[in-house]
């Protein structure tokens, strides 16, 4: 995970302070990328404890098309759980703060990621990606674009990974994110790890293997009130990577469960460090 830490390190040099959306302020700078080789392990950060399981839910989540909170919270919990609001979920915030100025209830979000992946004007896109690795690998539209104009007023949080960009070289499967807007603290561990594990997930049902996943973003900040804990953060020294597979038998990206994925070496990390979510 070093080139995660070195961006954290240089949004803490070379950073400017910014008022932002959400009132919070941020340290940010501009135009950056960083890579990662799978075939080196799964880049899940070892410099805090990060929850996978959480990760795993929230990607099957947009897998599924869903746009409802509580669908995420029955993936993550149990179907028991649907209307629990003791069990909490990454997006509570944005539907408690922003879902509802909108107009909408039990727990509906506006056409947020997963809407946009299976059904954005009509269109299958994550389908698409599957069926041309599958078919045109040496394809060089293999894309998946999240950023619908048409829909942007009605999100109640408007995608910060906006496009995929999938390519097979010789068998390997690579993958690069644009990132319009990453939050370094809170939101890029959980990307980097959702990425990581729809690449594991797309090469097992192609027949591929995976190779590099690539972030280039744009607004690359730390909340003011997370610096305290970067700078703790960026003086801990990574561990080696875990590794990760699933078990069952998937011929497809919709045919993954919640109780799939396993590690195959430990999972070493230092202690978790926790932070409000601005939203």
């Amino acid at each position: 995970m070093k080139p995660y830490i070195d961006l954290l390190k240089d949004v803490l040099v070379n950073g400017k302070d910014h008022n932002d959306r959400t009132g919070t302020g941020t340290k940010r700078v501009f135009g950056r990328q960083i890579r990662f080789d799978l075939r080196d392990g799964f880049p899940l950060c070892t410099t805090k404890e990060v929850n996978i399981k959480s990760v795993y839910a929230e990607l099957l989540w947009f897998i599924s098309g869903s746009s409802n909170r509580n669908a995420l919270r029955a993936l993550r919990w149990g179907s028991q759980h649907y209307n629990n609001d003791s069990k909490k979920t990454i997006w509570d915030g944005n539907y408690n703060d922003q879902a509802k100025k909108l107009g909408y209830v039990n727990g509906y979000l506006g056409p947020v990621y997963g809407y946009q992946w299976r059904f954005a004007n009509g269109v299958d896109q994550l389908a698409q990606v599957e069926k041309q690795i599958r078919e045109n690998p040496d394809s060089r539209r293999i894309i998946l674009d999240a950023w619908n104009p048409a829909d942007i007023d009605k999100m109640s949080l408007p995608p910060c990974h906006v496009l995929q960009h999938w390519w097979v070289e010789e068998g390997v499967l690579s993958l690069q994110v644009y990132q319009r807007s990453w939050d370094l603290f809170l939101g890029a561990p959980f990307n980097i790890a959702s990425y990581a594990l729809l690449m594991h997930m797309m090469a097992r049902v192609t027949g591929t293997k995976v190779g590099e996943l690539i972030f280039s973003a744009g607004d690359c900040h730390v909340y003011l009130n997370h610096l305290e804990q970067v700078t703790e953060q960026v003086s801990r020294e990574p561990l080696r990577l875990p590794t990760i597979d699933f078990i069952g038998f998937q011929q497809t990206i919709d045919d993954f469960c919640i109780d799939d994925l396993i590690f195959t070496g430990s999972y070493l990390h230092h202690p978790k460090l926790t932070g409000d979510m601005s939203s």
